[in-house]
């Protein structure tokens, strides 16, 4: 067995409502017992499709010892499940650019006299395997922004005062004891929210002390609860506001700090914004 990244579901905060089921193309996952349980490890490929569909938050992405996944062994678990479960697993395979499982699924199909969805055909057949199309997760699907003539005009040259007030920022690094939380409205952003919102800086962040943090690559994500229920319980911060990519994964951020607040002794108003991948605010409330 080799070290790699593989989901890790916390039973205590697993309910057994099976939302992650339909949202893991790989069946990996079952409810045994009440509660949603990894049946075995050589079914699940890592890359977190299931991340973001859990209410309650117990779905994460850590790094251990496990086998080895199984391409072939999950399509035979697959095929017994019918056509549009196998065209949401290879479109899976297709939006993370998993070339080498995509071709052995399509392998293990062909073998099996098993008809391979007619759109699929073809994928990573061309220069550079690059996907000509996507169906799929939104956060892994591409877009081009730019607008016509901003491609090779480029951007004005304008200089925007940064409002970063602290370092460091990312949620594994900072301490919540450090002076510049003490008592202070404080924003967790999800990485991407910076780079998709143009007036983060001065709309956002100004004013307030941050942490960083992705909910779907971050391992050890299990101190992130302790360290944000120690903002409110021992820095006193103010106000929380969590900020959020639409993607389903980032949703996993937002539960972490729903977790904290539901330990914590001390009551804080927390705040979650939700942005488009186009930098548009989608939803602003409070917990």
């Amino acid at each position: 067995m080799a070290k790699r990244k593989i989901i890790k579901i916390d039973e205590e905060k697993c309910n057994g409502c099976a939302e992650c089921i339909p949202n893991c193309p790989e069946g990996a996952i079952q409810i045994i017992d009440a509660k949603a349980r990894l049946i075995s490890d050589l079914f699940c490929d890592g890359l977190g499709a299931c991340l973001g569909h859990c209410p309650q938050g117990a779905i994460t992405i850590e790094q251990r010892e496990a086998e080895e996944y199984n391409e072939n062994k999950v399509m035979a678990n697959i095929v017994k499940q019918g056509p549009n479960v196998i065209k949401a697993h290879l479109e899976h395979l297709k939006e993370h650019a998993q070339e080498k499982y995509f071709r052995e699924a399509v392998d293990f199909l062909r073998i099996n006299k098993i008809k391979v969805p007619v759109e699929l055909e073809g994928v990573f057949s061309h220069k550079g395997g690059h996907m000509p199309g996507f169906s799929g997760c939104p956060g892994s699907k591409m877009f081009d922004f730019r607008e016509k003539g901003e491609k090779e005009a480029g951007v004005a040259n304008v200089k925007i005062k940064s409002q970063l007030r602290q370092w460091p920022i990312q949620l594994h690094l900072i301490s919540p004891a450090a002076p510049y939380y003490q008592g202070q409205d404080v924003l967790l952003s999800a990485d991407c929210v910076a780079y998709a919102l143009g007036s983060f800086h001065q709309d956002y962040l100004n004013g307030k002390s941050i942490a960083i943090a992705c909910p779907k690559l971050d391992e050890g994500q299990d101190i992130y609860v302790e360290k944000i229920k120690s903002w409110f319980e021992d820095a006193k911060i103010n106000t929380l506001t969590v900020m959020i990519m639409q993607v389903p994964c980032c949703m996993g951020l937002l539960e972490t700090a729903k977790e904290a607040l539901k330990q914590s002794k001390r009551k804080v108003p927390v705040k979650y914004i939700v942005v488009s991948i186009q930098g548009e605010i989608l939803q602003e409330e409070w917990v």
